[in-house]
């Protein structure tokens, strides 16, 4: 007997915002969004708990999505248009009358409670739950057209429902996000935008970040010539060897582990919670690579930080690189901990107070600006400042967020946990065969 697919396409849709209100709008992309141009898109997977049949997602879950994404793309149009490449001038995100969004409604049969756990589970388990944005089109002669967004919704009938999103990184940053989503989420809620319109939220288009000089180094290194008909953006599949696994730091652990810190180093100006995660994370790796140099970076908010500051409703991308690197030998040492934390911190205080701001050196933020060529790159995905799991679309909070972007690059994820804000969950994909010594060298650091 033949085994059931664990994957059913059920609708494919396309959602436009309503008639007649947004018509044709651009928004020019700035240096800020010029920086991600070749990064490959981000993914994010929403899981919920929730007792329901495949008829009643059918009937209830699918038209209030839909309907409520209409109301929101309205508010939100970068999101249902296309980056426009030109081949010599400054790209754009440009919606005109009849763009749509593609969103795939779906079924599947996979362990919905496995997929939801802590524990290490297949990467590409997840992969069909993700959509894809799928290929640049060449509009004319004159640009090539990419799509920014796209959704995908699975149901696992009698446990719950997924919902994928994947966007390309010039659509916006975590703020961004956050933002459709928590209009997204009021509407689909509410069944209308009143509460939306009062809460003061509105997405700042105004391009008030104003660097021509900046905008122009970052096209030239940008290579914007080579986007063409046959561009198409980096995607998942399977089968792999790699597995995602989250782990959980406390809050009295995470103190435990800044008493550490603050002890070794009392003179360290920089100890946050963010930061000794970082650190701990970036030194338990290191034991188990024999890479020679390793660089752990993150971004900053910029928002609040420029002068003068921007609006936290600002649309698109605003942060800026900061990081360090390091020997693995250096970081593998007893002591290693401490030393990633100091370097982490030194470089955030001095990125957050120098004298010149924070757009100092802008123009090679994007370049690799350290000495050496290091053999590991770590990045971390998300931010703990920002709730995801409030992400309520009238089901209550999520039962698992998963950042299923980091599965690129080997990059880390870190959010806030779903039942405390001061509790950080640490998402990580390494092979099945990492993934083993990571955790023993995670949980015996911790001892």
């Amino acid at each position: 007997m033949a085994s059931l697919p664990i994957f059913t396409v059920l609708e494919q849709s396309q959602v436009s915002p309503p008639p007649a209100t947004v018509g044709h709008r651009s928004l020019p992309l700035t240096f800020f969004d010029i920086g991600w141009l070749s990064q490959p898109p981000v993914h994010h997977l929403f899981f919920y708990e929730l007792a329901i049949t495949k008829p009643q997602f059918i009937e209830t879950i699918v038209p209030t999505l839909k309907r409520s994404l209409s109301i929101t793309l309205q508010h939100f149009f970068p999101f249902v248009g296309n980056l426009i490449i030109f081949p010599t001038r400054k790209p754009e995100i440009r919606h005109v009358d009849g763009d749509s969004v593609a969103v795939t409604f779906a079924e599947s049969n996979l362990d919905f409670h496995d997929l939801t756990g802590n524990h290490a589970r297949d990467c590409g388990s997840f992969y069909p739950l993700i959509p894809v944005l799928g290929h640049a089109a060449q509009a004319s002669a004159d640009y090539v057209s990419i799509t920014v967004f796209s959704v995908q919704v699975t149901v696992f009938p009698g446990c719950g429902i997924s919902i994928g999103m994947t966007n390309h990184h010039c659509l916006g940053d975590a703020s961004t996000r956050s933002c459709f989503l928590k209009a997204w989420t009021s509407i689909a809620r509410s069944g209308t935008d009143e509460s939306f319109l009062g809460s003061g939220a509105l997405p700042l288009y105004d391009r008030v970040i104003k660097q021509p000089t900046l905008d122009e180094i970052y096209l030239k290194q940008a290579n914007i010539g080579t986007f063409t008909q046959e561009y198409q953006p980096a995607s998942l599949s399977g089968p792999t060897n790699n597995v995602r696994a989250t782990f959980v730091l406390t809050r009295p652990t995470i103190n435990r582990l800044k008493k550490r810190v603050s002890n070794q180093l009392p003179s360290l100006q920089y100890v946050s919670s963010f930061t000794v995660a970082c650190a701990y994370i970036w030194s338990c790796m290191a034991k188990i690579r024999g890479d020679e140099l390793q660089v752990f970076g993150f971004v900053i908010d910029c928002r609040s930080r420029l002068v003068p500051a921007i609006p936290a409703t600002y649309f698109g991308n605003c942060v800026a690189p900061c990081g360090a690197m390091a020997r693995t030998t250096v970081l593998s040492e007893r002591d290693g901990f401490v030393t990633a934390a100091r370097l982490l911190g030194e470089s955030l205080h001095e990125k957050l107070t120098d004298k010149d701001g924070i757009l100092k050196d802008a123009e090679s933020w994007y370049e690799l600006s350290f000495g050496g060529v290091p053999d590991t790159i770590m990045g971390v995905a998300g931010t703990p400042k920002i709730r995801f799991y409030d992400t309520d679309f009238g089901w209550g909070k999520p039962r698992k967020y998963e950042i299923i972007s980091i599965d690129y690059n080997g990059s880390i994820s870190m959010n806030a946990c779903k039942d405390s804000n001061e509790d950080l969950e640490i998402g990580v994909c390494l092979s099945a065969t990492e993934m083993k010594a990571f955790v023993s060298m995670f949980n015996c650091g911790l001892e």
